[in-house]
């Protein structure tokens, strides 16, 4: 056969067309002669028989794994990928459960949880459910800080809380009985603006009535509200707008407006501040002392600090012109209360807590980032064991979180998780907390909510109440309301311990109506100065005994370290389930929720498949759903563990293996002829180089219509004699492999 110029061909013979001289990604299209396969646009013609098949089948898409690990694991099980939890007591606050989390920080984590208790190790039971006590009626002051506070204390042998609420100071027992221990009336009393105790007497800061200046009471913790506080001192020349106070160290330690003052439990004077703030607006917020300091916080604007005192040698605080700043927060954060608990610092902002460690040789404080982050202002602390009970809210509720000093996630950063709440409250912020003194229950506050509607007259007849306002008030029916500066009608029903006033009929922008018990009152007029409504908060109490009555847990994001598409198949959870129910479901990355069995009592807590969703997922979360024993409110289900079980969801590569032709010259399967010396030569080198950079090429099947992009795995040459007379000159078979992608 004559020889042809390679590099520019003819008319007949173009080897940039027939070799396939293009890019990777090329398609071929038949023209003139039938090629039967292309691959990165160059085409071939099968060279199939019984000696040389056509092989298709699926590539391997799950790897071998050893288990290395000190126990038996889930890579020691085949056929499923397996993700299983057995514990949850590192807390809330991770996104993906991925196999990489499998430490102390990760695998006893959990996404978010309400009305659960997760501290056990092993197992999730409901917590404790609440009752509403008593109302609160101070909302958040213009300052910022909270009109509450709680205090654990103990009286006559009870346990309880004294709860100071703006005008009122009240003892709340174990067993929800209200004791008045302070009675002032808003628009006739000043407020107490700060209180503290020793154990057995009760010290607080107001304005005396007769002079508007600074007074100092006391009053033991046995006494009420029939008996009046004991005048310990007095200052003309100030009038309070902003106090904190606490004993601490054998001393109370007072910061009235922007001066800081150490008195006794037997001062009869103020005497001079031993420290004044530079800045008269500065705002005062929390007292704590460690073993080597005491520490006041307070923030002027968006800035924010800690100052320390350091004891002078006779246990004195030291007069100081200029203020040892222990710490100073990030512009913006706030801090409205810091206790010291354990060695740590903790410290109450409008972004969530933060825990400190403090030096036991000078008090220095080095703090970490947010342990969490909440939606509220932090405003108090109670402490028991190893945690710390936050008052943050639950979820936008009246409701504490709670944090394990003993479980240190990384460098000051502790596990946390939701704990006890009452539901169905919204729009209050809960802004303080206390134990009821010896006992494991809780008791929390909530803010008032000042509607800034004030009221021009008031009737009752026939039990209810008409109040016209001034503006629109936003109120809806059954809206507690209290009205603030209107004696005869919110007097005799504030300190009741049975009623709070409802809003009775849908209120109009100029009127709305409240039922009332109790005799007709006659028609009153008050001032628009000393008469609003405002939407009342509330002090509630755990109970010892009856849980909530329901909760739940949702893990993190299932998504095994990958990308690619899952389907979820199979879920388990292990527990005791006889005295209440455990719904499982599965949570998409969309928040739908989808329910797939209940377990009960007489109900097997088997393994259950999860047909929904029914598409392959990403991600997927784990909802488990908590209620408790239907006649017995003191039991409830105990949740151990749970597995579950998917496979892969990427489409299943194929690997494929053909013959082709790769002759000088070739007849396809018309009898068409195409080829020339050298054709054979320059075909296997350019398949050659596309293999050899490992691109992505497309594989065309011409006889099928099939057309997929692949790589090339095998390149196998074998050079032969021509079959028959329709191949002629220099060649062979090549012999290619290819995995589809």
């Amino acid at each position: 056969m004559a020889g042809r110029d390679l590099t520019l061909g003819d008319g007949y013979y173009d080897l940039s067309v027939d070799v396939g001289i293009v890019s990777s990604g090329s398609l071929w299209s038949n023209t003139d002669v039938a090629y039967d396969v292309a691959l990165g646009g160059i085409p071939f013609i099968y060279a199939i028989n019984d000696a040389r098949p056509y092989l298709r089948q699926t590539a391997p898409f799950r790897k071998d794994q050893f288990d290395n690990s000190a126990e038996p694991g889930e890579q020691s099980l085949a056929g499923w990928w397996v993700r299983s939890q057995s514990s949850f007591h590192s807390g809330t606050g991770i996104n993906f459960y991925d196999p990489l989390t499998n430490d102390e920080n990760g695998h006893y984590r959990f996404a978010d949880s309400k009305g659960v208790n997760v501290w056990d190790k092993g197992k999730v039971t409901l917590l404790n459910s609440c009752t509403l006590g008593h109302i609160t009626t101070g909302a958040l002051r213009s300052n910022k800080r909270s009109n509450q506070s709680s205090r654990s204390i103990q009286w006559d042998g009870s346990p309880g809380v004294l709860v100071h609420d703006e005008f009122d100071v009240d003892k709340i027992s174990y067993t929800g009985v209200e004791t008045h221990f302070i009675n002032y009336n808003a628009g006739v009393d000043s407020a107490v603006f700060a209180i503290c105790d020793d154990g057995t007497t009760a010290y607080w800061l107001t304005n005396n009535v007769s002079s508007g200046k600074l007074e100092m009471l006391k009053k033991s913790l046995m006494l009420d509200y029939t008996t009046a506080g004991t005048s310990m001192l007095t200052s003309p020349g100030i009038v309070i707008t902003n106090a904190v106070m606490e004993y601490v160290k054998e001393r109370i330690v007072a910061c009235i407006n922007n001066e800081i003052y150490e008195l006794s439990t037997a001062s009869t004077g103020l005497g001079t501040p031993v420290y004044t703030h530079p800045t008269s607006t500065h705002i005062y917020s929390s007292i704590a002392a460690s073993g080597s300091a005491i520490y006041v916080a307070g923030f002027n604007g968006i800035q924010s600090s800690i100052q320390k005192f350091t004891l002078a040698s006779n246990g004195a605080m030291p007069v100081l012109s200029a203020a040892v700043v222990a710490v100073e927060m990030p512009i913006g954060e706030i801090i409205h209360k810091i206790s010291y608990y354990l060695g740590y610092m903790i410290i109450g902002t409008n972004k969530g807590v933060r825990i400190a460690d403090v030096s036991d040789q000078d008090g220095s404080i080095k703090y970490g980032p947010l342990t969490v982050e909440t939606t509220q202002p932090c405003y108090d602390f109670t402490f028991s064991n190893r945690f710390v009970w936050c008052a943050t809210g639950v979820d936008g509720e009246p409701g504490i979180i709670r944090i394990d000093l003993g479980n240190e996630l990384e460098t000051l950063r502790f596990a946390y998780a939701n704990d006890v709440y009452f539901p169905g409250i919204t729009g209050r912020q809960t802004t303080s907390c206390a134990f009821l003194d010896s006992t494991d229950e809780l008791a929390f506050t909530t803010s008032a909510i000042t509607a800034g509607t004030r009221v021009t007259n008031k009737a009752k007849t026939s039990g209810i109440v008409t109040l016209t306002t001034l503006t629109a008030h936003g109120l809806v029916v059954g809206d507690g309301v209290w009205i603030e500066g209107v004696t005869a009608v919110s007097g005799s029903v504030f300190n009741s311990t049975t009623t709070t006033f409802a809003v009775a009929s849908v209120p109009t922008t100029t009127t709305f109506t409240y039922a009332l018990a109790g005799a007709d009152v006659a028609s009153t007029a008050v001032t628009a100065t000393t008469a609003k409504a405002n939407l009342p908060g509330g002090i509630y109490i755990e109970s010892s005994t009856e849980l909530m009555s329901t909760g739940y847990l949702t893990t993190g994001k299932i998504r095994y370290s990958t990308l690619e598409p899952k389907n979820f198949k199979r879920l388990l959870a292990r527990g005791n389930f006889d005295n209440g129910t455990l719904t499982l479901e599965t949570v998409d990355k969309d928040g739908t929720i989808y329910d797939h069995i209940t377990y009960e009592a007489g109900v097997t807590a088997v393994e259950v498949g999860t047909l929904q969703p029914e598409t392959p997922q990403e991600y997927v979360s784990y909802r488990f759903a908590f209620t408790r024993n239907s006649t017995d409110a003191t039991k409830g289900p105990i949740f151990e563990g749970w597995q579950a079980k998917s496979t892969i969801a990427t489409p299943r590569q194929r690997v494929v293996q053909f013959p082709v032709f790769c002759f000088d010259v070739e007849t396809d399967r018309y009898n068409v002829q195409v080829g020339y010396e050298g054709r054979a030569d320059a075909r296997l080198r350019a398949l050659e180089a596309v293999e050899e950079n490992g691109d992505v090429v497309v594989w065309q099947d011409l006889t099928t219509g099939e057309s997929r992009q692949c790589v090339i795995e095998q390149v196998t040459y074998s050079r032969m004699t021509p079959p028959d007379k329709r191949f002629d000159g220099q060649g062979g078979v090549i012999e290619i492999r290819i995995r589809t992608v």
